[in-house]
């Protein structure tokens, strides 16, 4: 893998912007295809591994660690905690739904992996592969499409053309916007708050998701006696939390933890972002594709944000590829709209389901607070409907390409 180039004239099959945790797994699985591939990423790699923890930790579900087996960045993984157990409660009540993955089978629900681990991981990978390059940092100038393919004009002076362009260049996409693709969505007006904390006894590998009246409160079991917490909270509330002592903070943090880990401490930094939905009109344009947030991005409510981009990874993966192998034009309408009309529902579909259970889980009016425990209740007897839940949770739920199912494009 080069990590310069030189030349002042490069040709690829498919040229990706963005190096995230979304655009490096899509070009190690077509790159791994035997497809030359592009990345251009705007930050200096020194900057994106061999980081210090910074507190931010993803959910990779059972099927997203079937693509990252399936493309060879797992094995490169330094440490992961498996999701053996999901404990979802609404408020003070005493009805549940508890999930076990010994349900379903022998596999976790997933593994929860400290992004700066899973970026080392997937950069590990990305250096064994010959028909992948990576050029960082570097920025484009300008970039131009039309029936022929795609061309680049890198700031360095590079020319760069490609049959296909990829934007995995995040929320404010500056691609999507260049192709003149809206988004529609909206604000919650909360906030996430996202720290680790230290516990007395171990988690056992328990997830908890807790519905508290000024929105979720998630407890995620990390390696060691540590969990990651996703706090939700109004904006201008979050603001004042985010700005206490660390005292303080952490007492409002144990209001809402509880003492069922024993002593606790805040380790590492605490940070915050505003949540809001936003989703593309389409996903696709004359030789584009949007993928992860620059297609869509959700209510962390479910914990899928990153798992939901990376359907998008497997499924624009197995179309471009197999259209490569049938000789067709893998930029070409008819590929492009296979991905579209293969993702944006599923996406539609997700993102509607996030707003909902946020809606529902913040509304503390009586009838429907009982409604809400009482269907917790229920679901948690019902073996059909919870099994749906559970895999719904793994990510193991509607077509699913090759790379989700664990087999090789």
């Amino acid at each position: 893998m080069a990590e310069m180039m030189t030349e002042k004239s490069i040709n690829v099959d498919v040229l990706v912007v963005g190096g995230g945790l979304n655009g490096l797994p899509f070009a190690i699985a077509v790159a791994s295809a035997g497809l030359e591939v592009l990345v251009l990423e705007r930050e200096e790699p020194s900057h994106l591994v061999d980081a210090e923890f910074d507190g931010r930790v993803s959910a990779i579900a059972h099927a997203s660690r079937n693509l990252f087996r399936s493309c060879g960045i797992w094995s490169h993984v330094k440490a992961k905690e498996p999701m053996l157990d999901i404990r979802i409660t609404d408020g003070p009540s005493k009805f549940f739904l508890h999930y076990d993955h010994r349900q379903l089978g022998d596999e976790p629900f997933g593994h929860m992996v400290e992004n700066r681990h899973l970026r080392e991981a997937i950069y590990a990978r990305a250096a064994e592969i010959q028909t992948l390059s990576i050029l960082a940092p570097a920025e484009y100038s300008a970039i131009t499409r039309d029936s022929s393919g795609v061309s680049a004009h890198l700031t360095s002076g590079d020319i760069v053309t490609a049959r296909l362009l990829v934007a995995a260049d995040g929320r404010n996409s500056p691609l999507r916007k260049l192709a003149g693709i809206k988004t529609v969505g909206w604000s919650y007006d909360q906030m996430g708050i996202v720290c680790t904390i230290a516990h007395e006894t171990p988690h056992h590998g328990v997830a908890q998701e807790r519905f508290l009246k000024p929105g979720p409160f998630a407890i995620l079991p990390m390696t060691g006696n540590r969990s990651s917490l996703v706090w939700t909270e109004p904006t201008e509330r979050a603001k004042v939390i985010m700005a206490l002592p660390e005292a303080e903070f952490h007492r409002e943090m144990e209001k809402r933890f509880g003492d069922y880990l024993g002593d606790l401490k805040v380790v590492g930094p605490r940070w915050s972002y505003p949540l809001n939905l936003h989703q593309a009109e389409r996903y696709t344009d004359l030789r584009l594709a949007l993928i992860g947030d620059a297609a869509h991005g959700m209510h962390p409510i479910a914990g899928q944000g990153l798992n939901l981009g990376l359907r998008d990874v497997a499924a624009l993966a197995e179309v471009v590829v197999d259209a490569a192998r049938l000789g067709q034009d893998i930029g070409g309408a008819t590929v492009l709209e296979d991905y579209q009309r293969w993702r944006r529902f599923d996406s539609i579909a997700l993102l509607a389901i996030t707003d909902g259970l946020n809606r529902l889980f913040t509304n503390d009016i009586p009838p429907v607070r009982l409604a809400r425990d009482l269907g917790l209740a229920a679901v948690n007897k019902m073996p059909t409907l919870k099994g749906f839940f559970m895999e719904h949770a793994r990510g193991t739920v509607g077509k699913m390409p090759r790379l989700l199912r664990g087999e090789a494009l």
